[in-house]
């Protein structure tokens, strides 16, 4: 049981509301424009240019985003989707609806897809064929690649690299990094999302920024942008006469949503600054801890640091990560664990899955810190103390 007398909880992720959110929010209702309406396309616009997208597309969520932007790229039913088995549950689904199968691979040590097993599975589980490129066990097409910038990180541009030697459309699934970037020579200068034919990201409301949900599609191609409205508002031919020329998706956003999501986007910089202080606070503290690291980003790339994820060693700390948690919680430190690898879930049990072992090493050991924006230096000194009160063998 917690202790009543404990200081108030830290949460995990809180949104950091600072902005015109309330003055949006009470325009867009009184404007009347609910369902739709000009809010809206201002968050597109704003989107779009922190982002250098040419275009984007506002959804009601951040799958119904991925699933649009899959069948932009051309999956189809029967096909296999490439994607890691360390992410939300949400990637999969989203290949799912397209009634395509995901392939799990692995991670590299940003916890993101593996270039190394993505390079083997089509090398030597695949070949190219009069239909494009087929795995071998299955004979099925292999339509696309799905990188996820996991935990705000970009993924490694060999990703990219490899897909585009396939002949692979590759459609990012970033809803965890706006505001993250490569910054290597390859794709230096680069906003995630718009490296791929297609990206996607998340306003959900542990977001970085959020709408209280919604989504977004960036593409740098118009006709993509133009289908993609059409797909996402039912695909109407003509609207007064309800005239569909297609199965089309109730996958819009409202415009009281697009208002919130416009306030924040306006504070980006503001709130991924934030972030970044608060891991240089977080690395400070916990440099030197036997038996646990802060998982850093590697250098050609900045990371937004929507989470925060510490590696727990159970042999050097004494400690796994499961029981670490339960401490903390009992403390009222809210923390989490990575998602539970896909290929391990149930729906997903009977998939293909390829050099997964390194995920399954970093989801036993990795415990996400609390991250919020609006976290203060005290907040973090004080997960910083009872991390190391609760491990022995960690120096404070």
């Amino acid at each position: 049981m917690s202790d009543p007398s404990v200081a108030a909880q830290i949460p995990l992720a809180e949104p950091a509301l600072g902005g015109n959110e309330i003055d949006y929010m009470v325009d867009a209702v009184s404007s009347g424009w609910l369902s739709a309406g000009p809010y809206v396309r201002r968050f597109e616009d704003a989107v779009a240019a922190a982002t250098g997208s040419r275009n984007a597309v506002a959804c009601a969520s951040g799958t119904a985003a991925l699933h649009v932007a899959l069948l932009l790229a051309g999956v189809r039913r029967a096909d296999l989707v490439v994607c890691p088995t360390l992410t939300f549950i949400a990637t999969s689904n989203a290949i799912t609806y397209c009634g395509a199968d995901p392939v799990f691979l692995g991670c590299d040590d940003s916890l993101c897809l593996d270039p190394d097993a993505l390079a083997g599975f089509l090398e030597d589980g695949c070949e190219t064929t009069d239909v494009g490129l087929v795995e071998l066990s299955t004979g099925r097409r292999v339509a696309a690649v799905v990188p996820v910038h996991v935990l705000g990180t970009p993924c490694s541009p060999r990703v990219f690299d490899v897909a585009a030697s396939f002949g692979l459309r590759v459609v990012e699934d970033a809803a965890e990094a706006i505001g993250s970037r490569w910054v290597g020579e390859s794709l230096g200068g680069r906003e995630v999302g718009t490296a791929g034919l297609l990206g996607v990201l998340s306003f959900n409301g542990n977001k970085l920024i959020t709408s209280g949900g919604g989504g977004m599609i960036l593409t740098a191609d118009d006709d993509l942008a133009k289908r993609a409205r059409y797909l996402v508002d039912q695909a109407k031919d003509d609207a007064l006469r309800y005239i569909h020329g297609e199965v089309g998706f109730n996958y819009r956003l409202a415009n009281p949503l697009a208002a919130l999501g416009l306030a924040q986007v306006e504070q980006l910089d503001r709130l991924v600054a934030a972030r970044l202080i608060n891991f240089d606070r977080y690395r400070e503290r916990l440099h030197g801890g036997r038996g646990i690291r802060l998982l850093e980003p590697p250098p050609e790339v900045r990371s937004n640091h929507w989470f925060y994820p510490l590696v727990v060693d159970p042999q050097e700390a004494g400690i796994d990560r499961e029981t670490l948690m339960t401490r903390l919680r009992e403390l009222g430190i809210q923390t989490r664990p990575l998602w539970y690898p896909n290929h391990r879930l149930k729906p997903y049990l009977g998939s293909l899955s390829f050099n997964v072992d390194r995920a399954v090493w970093y989801w036993e050991r990795v415990l996400c810190l609390p991250c919020g924006a609006a976290l203060s230096a005290e907040e973090i000194e004080r997960v910083c103390e009872e991390i190391a009160k609760a491990l022995p063998a960690v120096s404070a």
